[in-house]
């Protein structure tokens, strides 16, 4: 396009030299000259000849075909940020975490406690060794405690698989021991789900259910609906529990976070026995199921 009369252009704006009584639209543009253009498209004196596109051997000093290690070599998921360090990804690091799901008073027509209910666990992404307790403690004594020691394996996004053992314990009450194994993540529309299962010795089973949802009422006061079933294969009367649906609870618990870690809550629980354990509750002298009343905190760190 050389040799364009800049004269005869109009209507483009302004650039040295150019004469806009001539131009008319936009598609004359014969006979520029380009020796006389300024601004954004000033190109003058390159020398195409000397540039190179893509192709072509690389420069002696590149890095390392096998990445941006220096010549050093590493192990998979590793990369270099010098000659003597080196980071893993994420998931080959060990984490680890303690929620205190429930830390609260609880009042009832015949209950007075504290109860508690807790989990810790410390591993990497995919592998986990968890610990779960869970109890309640009145006049100064722990009745009823539940410890579990489990390893975990996510086997899909929010979903682990639990394998490990459990320990029933309280003030006069006899041990029990179970090989638990179960599943615990966060199902579809966020509810937090934890399904185990346990097998005891003298051929004793078991099935704890648990589920709850947290309902965002403002970013720092939260609605948690909760619910709770328990389930045994046989009588055992020493520790107070029949066969079939032995006890359940459902809750509401209110909470509000000055932060994310942690808050204070009050709630209501309705808790009831079933079948066989509510017969064993009545012939003590117990009252099958009561509502009660709590206040506490929930904290992790």
């Amino acid at each position: 396009m050389q040799g364009m009369d800049h004269s005869q252009m109009q209507g483009m704006g302004s650039m040295q030299g150019m004469d806009h009584s001539q131009m008319q639209g936009m598609g004359s543009m014969q006979g520029m000259d380009h020796s006389q253009m300024q601004g954004t498209g000033s190109m003058q004196g390159m020398d195409h000849g000397d540039m190179q596109m893509q192709g072509g051997s690389a420069p002696a000093d590149a890095r390392d075909p096998h990445g941006y290690s220096g010549g050093y070599q590493l192990g998979v998921g590793q990369y270099a940020i010098g000659p003597h360090r080196s980071l893993h990804m994420a998931d080959e690091h060990l984490f680890a975490s303690v929620l205190v799901d429930r830390l609260e008073w609880v009042k009832g027509n015949e209950s007075n406690a504290a109860a508690y209910e807790a989990q810790a666990w410390i591993g990497s992404s995919f592998n986990r060794l968890v610990i779960k307790a869970e109890g309640e403690s009145e006049r100064r004594k722990i009745h009823e405690a539940r410890t579990e020691l489990l390893w975990g394996h996510a086997i899909a996004t929010y979903w682990d698989t639990q394998l490990g053992i459990r320990n029933d314990a309280g003030y006069g009450r006899p041990t029990r021991n179970w090989l638990a194994f179960g599943i615990q993540g966060l199902a579809p529309y966020w509810f937090e789900v934890d399904a185990t299962g346990y097998i005891g010795t003298e051929g004793r089973t078991a099935l704890r259910l648990s589920a709850e949802y947290e309902l965002l009422i403002t970013q720092r006061l939260i609605l948690q609906p909760r619910i709770e079933a328990n389930l045994y294969g046989k009588n055992d009367p020493e520790v107070g529990v029949g066969s079939g649906l032995s006890s359940g609870a459902v809750g509401l618990r209110l909470r509000y976070e000055f932060s994310r870690q942690f808050a204070p809550y009050i709630g209501i629980e309705r808790y009831q026995t079933f079948g066989n354990t509510a017969d064993m509750v009545r012939t003590a002298g117990g009252r099958s199921g009561e509502t009660r009343f709590v206040a506490g905190v929930r904290m992790w760190f």
